[in-house]
């Protein structure tokens, strides 16, 4: 029996997909997240949860972390429950791993159901209407933008070390807790990582750390 996290910030939608969960015998807990935040301390508590997650209306910025989310939490399965996601969305996601699967809201409740027990038993479900949409897209030559390249050497270890924790959604206190250094160290290290990859902000980086290969996931195109 499973944990099911429902992030979603629809209540109608909400009620309908925790009233569906409650007529599946395998669930043991239904749990609610109304931003990421809440999302990653229950996912702390329940590292082998299932996510029910509507990416286009949740606090999750970019594809690239979701997929840092995944890096952080392996044994969690995700099951995306939106109203409408990307060509290039879906070839991210999807292709990035196995513990992703795909419904649309206004998928019928069979196939909803459908979904919901493919998850429970680790097994991946794309609905028909997504099916649909990556088949066109490979019939009509879309594709993948092309890798962008990153400068090599240009942060040390200690350098890439912390710029893997923060890309990993850790914060400053929890990194310096972790490697036994001052917060201020943990600090200064951050704005000069910032400083030389040319970013702004904490998404930025993160976008950087999965480019250069510093956060291990699998190759995905941008």
């Amino acid at each position: 029996m499973r944990e099911f996290i429902i992030a979603d910030n629809q209540d109608i939608t909400k009620a309908g997909m925790m009233f569906l969960l409650s007529k599946q015998k395998e669930t043991e807990l239904l749990l609610e997240a109304e931003n990421k935040s809440e999302l990653i301390q229950q996912l702390k508590l329940h590292p082998q949860a299932i996510v029910v997650l509507d990416y286009t209306l949740f606090d999750i910025s970019s594809s690239e972390e979701l997929m840092v989310l995944h890096e952080r939490f392996r044994e969690v399965d995700w099951l995306l429950f939106s109203d409408e996601l990307s060509i290039g969305f879906l070839r991210q996601i999807l292709f990035s791993s196995m513990a992703f699967g795909v419904i649309l809201k206004d998928s019928s409740k069979e196939e909803i159901q459908t979904a919901l027990q493919c998850a429970l038993k680790k097994e991946r479900f794309i609905c028909n209407q997504v099916s649909n949409m990556l088949l066109n897209s490979n019939a009509t030559g879309q594709s993948n933008q092309p890798y962008i390249t990153i400068k090599e050497d240009l942060l040390t270890h200690s350098e890439k070390a912390i710029l893997k924790e923060i890309a990993l959604g850790k914060t400053t206190k929890e990194i310096a807790a972790e490697k036994n250094i001052s917060f201020h160290t943990v600090n200064s290290h951050r704005k000069n990582i910032f400083r030389k990859i040319g970013v702004n902000n904490v998404h930025e980086a993160t976008k950087y750390a999965m480019k250069a290969g510093i956060v291990d996931l699998v190759e995905y195109y941008i």
